[in-house]
Order: structure tokens, then C-alpha cells, then sequence
């Protein structure tokens, strides 16, 4: 593994709970999360993710996943959602799966391989171990101004401006 972590490098804000009922912080991503790709028992479902404790300014959430381990000068975005009404606390397992499976309002962008839904962990065979970092921003507006077409990374600019709170729970998977 490696030691970059991409969120070290942001304004510090302060942390609030995350949990998940697929994994804990720290485990290695159950199968039901990995790309089919990756592993014959695949099924890019995205974790179950409960959260609480985030500022009571909230007025909405952010959820992404993001590999910083990737062979890329940029990592991989796994999952990228913006505009997360703030009465939502949890989504269910397989809730990233595309646009109507979000909640009313959640803005489902694209991952790195180009499709608007949650994709599983997918390192490169021999590549190593790679860190799957979910992550829930509490932001501090309730729509931040993306649209459809808009990146991972652009989320992430508005991101730099927006959050109060994060929470993050990581997992790793190697193939």
C-alpha cells in the first residue's frame, strides 16, 4: 500500500460518524462491492453507508469513493454523488447502482470509467493492494451548481469551498 492520502493535502475540517453495513473501516471489499471484472463473485453494489454526528449548518451531502492507488497520476473515482438531500442519513446496499436508484435531488455523476452509477474496486491484477476511501462531505449549501456532465474532480473543486464535516471509511482489495 501506499501512503498518499489525497485528503491530507485539503483544509482540515472536522469528522463525524460513518459506518456501513458491508464493511468496516479497514476490511478488505466483499465481493458484493468489487467489479464483476475483478472478481468472478463481482456485483458493483455500492455499500450500505449510515452516517451521523456532521454540523447542524448541513444542508446537504456529498458521498464519493476514490482509489488512490490507481496507475494514474490522478487516481480512480469509484463514485461521486452531489446534492444529497440533508434529511437522507443512510443509503441502502446498491442504492449507486444509476440515477433512479438515488435519493429525489442526489445528483449521480460519472465514475472514471464513464457511467453514471456506482462502479466496484478494480485494481490491476499483481498491482498490489489498493485503498478504497468512501467518503460522506457535509456541505454547507444545499445544491452545489453541477450538473450531469459535470467530473468527479469538479465535485471535488466545489467540495474544497463547501464542506463543514467528512466522514470516511476505507477498504482495500487487491487482485
Amino acid at each position: 500500500m501506499y501512503n498518499y492520502d489525497p485528503y491530507e493535502f485539503l483544509a482540515p475540517v472536522p469528522k463525524f460518524t460513518l459506518t456501513s453495513g458491508s464493511f468496516a473501516d479497514g476490511d478488505a471489499m466483499p465481493p458484493a462491492q468489487v467489479n464483476p471484472g475483478a472478481h468472478a463473485d463481482g456485483k458493483d453494489r455500492s455499500p450500505a453507508l449510515k452516517w451521523s454526528g456532521f454540523p447542524a449548518e448541513t444542508k446537504s451531502f456529498a458521498i464519493t469513493m476514490f482509489d488512490p492507488d490507481a496507475p494514474t497520476a490522478s487516481g480512480w473515482w469509484h463514485w461521486s454523488v452531489a446534492n444529497v438531500p440533508v434529511q437522507v442519513t443512510e443509503l441502502s446496499e446498491g442504492a449507486g447502482s444509476g440515477p433512479a436508484t438515488m435519493p429525489t435531488g442526489a445528483l449521480l455523476l460519472r465514475n472514471d470509467a464513464g457511467t453514471s452509477a456506482y462502479m466496484g474496486s478494480a485494481p490491476p491484477p499483481g498491482h498490489g493492494p489498493h485503498r478504497y476511501m468512501v467518503v460522506v462531505h457535509a456541505v454547507d449549501i444545499p445544491t452545489l451548481d453541477l450538473n450531469a456532465d459535470s467530473t468527479p474532480a469538479a465535485l471535488g473543486f466545489n467540495l474544497a469551498f463547501h464542506t463543514l464535516a467528512r466522514a470516511r471509511i476505507t477498504a482495500t482489495f487487491e487482485v
